[in-house]
């Protein structure tokens, strides 16, 4: 055999390696089993849903980095935002009763629920005790806007994109964090589980795993996400999420 031959033979079964380290890798030769399959929750508005949390330097998602599913940068939430309507009003008095006058300072505004978008005009009555009588005097404000009017950090989620569809942003009304759904994973196929991305381990392992009340605020494009989704259907995970988007639920269930 020639030189030329012993080449030509050393790069076919080079090759061949190389194809099947790549097929061994693919889902549909892979013998990975895939998680056990929930029905869809119902498609509503407000949804009770198991959270976990992940971050970019767990093994199984090193090779990715802080990348999502479509090339973005991964991102973690804002700090948790506390509801006006769940915060006690405090009374500020002067530091002794026994002083002739004593200042409070509160305003009967109604408090209104979290938002994105609202801003406020400001009332402020201020009532002034004294030995002569009693004087209240109203004052208001320009037109300004509160701290809820600033948006929140929006945060990265991994799903089943069969039912979060990708882009489909949610609030979690526990914290008021709002969060995008932007990757998934090989464990949340055909499950009802969102997964939140942290930026570092201790966040992820202080979430842990909740059961989290959410308020979906829009709805990604479930055909947008199929679209995507359909030239990666070599990867089983995959594949079942492409299935469940196109109707066929049984087929999508059956698979292991």
């Amino acid at each position: 055999m020639t030189h030329a031959e012993l080449r030509s033979l050393a790069l076919a079964v080079l090759a061949a390696f190389i194809a099947i380290i790549l097929l061994s890798a693919c889902g549909t030769t892979s013998t990975r089993a895939l998680p056990a399959y929930e029905a869809p929750l119902t498609r509503t508005d407000f949804q009770n849903v198991r959270t976990t949390a992940y971050t970019h330097t767990e093994s199984d998602h090193t090779q990715y980095g802080a990348r999502n599913a479509l090339g973005g940068e991964l991102h973690a939430a804002g700090p948790a935002i506390h509801r006006a309507e769940n915060v006690k009003r405090a009374r500020t008095v002067s530091d002794s009763d026994d002083v002739d006058v004593i200042n409070i300072s509160n305003t009967d505004t109604k408090l209104q629920p979290f938002s994105m978008q609202e801003t406020k005009k400001a009332t402020r009555a201020t009532t002034t005790i004294t030995t002569r009588g009693t004087k209240t005097t109203t004052t208001r404000g320009a037109k300004r806007a509160v701290a809820a009017n600033k948006p929140p950090k929006i945060g990265s989620a991994a799903a089943d994109w069969s039912r979060w569809p990708m882009g489909t942003t949610f609030r979690l009304l526990s914290t008021g964090q709002v969060y995008r759904v932007e990757d998934y994973g090989w464990a949340l196929s055909g499950r009802n589980t969102i997964d939140l991305y942290m930026a570092n381990q201790r966040d992820m392992n202080t979430w842990g795993a909740r059961q989290e009340p959410i308020q979906i605020l829009g709805w990604g494009d479930p055909q947008q996400s199929l679209q995507f989704l359909q030239s990666h259907t070599d990867y089983k995970h995959i594949k079942r999420m492409v299935l469940e988007l196109e109707g066929r639920d049984q087929e999508a269930a059956a698979m292991r």
